[in-house]
């Protein structure tokens, strides 16, 4: 087993020199910590499928350091809707499908004709990616279906040693991953809700179409039904006289949630505060699937805003989530 290497933020150029050279790093973005190699290094992005153990069906997002990176990796021009997201969103936590062109390889793009983008708002990613020298592309750094990492210290948990370094620069800002949107639909189509909300995308470039969240295409990553799971089976909406209290945990987003009889209770947002709890979620959940439990049962939020990205999450990290959910 390979030794990780741990990096701050006065050896970056140390690890855009392992990028370069082939070699994969975790680091923070604003979102979630990433697993990075250079998008147009094929050998390179394999290895990031191979340390995840993610499917070759799930396609990775590139990162950018700034839009001139974007126009070798696509075919054709921006469009002009996509450009005023970009204008309003970018850096942030909003990624944008375009064709790609032949320097992508199959591999980041899963086979699709089309690519993932994102200019990600974190001086951190920013400056390691403008160093690399070459976009970089990098799914959340976690085992495949597990929880995303957004701390340095739960990047290792899961991937020591299976990396080659990761950038410790604290916790992420939001906590969720992007909002995924793509142009190669005869209408703009929402894929996955993130950091940036549906009435944010709309105030922007009018209304969009939402895929369902039973879809199976693969054209975005994180739309596996079964995904950011805790080890332990996950419960959501569940009524209390269906719950087993013992030896079992609580995920509630606000206290007046909690209910009686749990050991071990977690409160997202105190304040009612979906960005809260949605920068809560993942660190919930890994501590509450660290600690041995039987199960996990855990509440949605309002599905306005953000609220909306962390229910999607909280379905998919749960063993019923959907049920009863139909595809429109």
């Amino acid at each position: 087993m390979k030794q990780t290497i741990i990096f701050k933020k006065e050896s970056l150029n140390d690890a855009a020199a392992v990028l370069s050279k082939g070699g994969i790093v975790a680091f923070p973005t604003e979102t979630v910590y990433g697993l990075g190699a250079v998008a147009t290094n094929k050998d390179a992005v394999t290895k990031v499928f191979d340390a995840k153990m993610r499917p070759s069906f799930d396609p990775l997002i590139v990162h950018v350091y700034d839009r001139s990176q974007i126009l070798p990796l696509i075919s054709g021009e921006i469009p002009e809707l996509a450009l005023k997201l970009m204008d309003e969103f970018w850096p942030g936590p909003l990624t944008i499908i375009l064709p790609k062109s032949d320097i992508v390889p199959d591999v980041v793009t899963s086979g699709l004709d089309t690519v993932a983008l994102r200019q990600p708002n974190h001086p951190i990613a920013q400056e390691l990616i403008r160093l690399t020298g070459h976009p970089v592309a990098a799914p959340s750094a976690n085992l495949f279906s597990r929880t995303s990492p957004t701390s340095a210290a739960a990047v290792l948990d899961m991937l020591d040693g299976r990396i080659d370094g990761v950038v410790d620069e604290g916790e992420c800002e939001i906590g969720i991953e992007s909002t995924v949107i793509t142009f190669c639909e005869p209408v703009p189509t929402l894929l996955r809700p993130g950091g940036i909300s549906r009435a944010q995308i709309e105030s922007i470039i009018g209304s969009i179409v939402v895929l369902g969240s039973l879809e199976k295409k693969s054209s975005a990553p994180g739309r596996s039904l079964r995904h950011y799971a805790p080890p332990c089976p996950m419960y959501l909406d569940l009524p209390e006289s269906k719950m087993d209290k013992s030896n079992a945990g609580q995920i509630c987003f606000t206290a007046d949630q909690a209910i009686e009889g749990f050991e071990h209770c977690i409160v997202l947002a105190p304040n009612g505060d979906p960005r809260e709890a949605a920068h809560n979620l993942y660190s919930a959940l890994r501590t509450l699937g660290a600690i041995g439990l039987t199960a996990i049962y855990a509440v949605t939020l309002p599905e306005d805003g953000v609220g909306a990205a962390v229910n999607d999450r909280l379905r998919r990290a749960s063993v019923n989530g959907f049920e009863g959910m139909s595809q429109e």
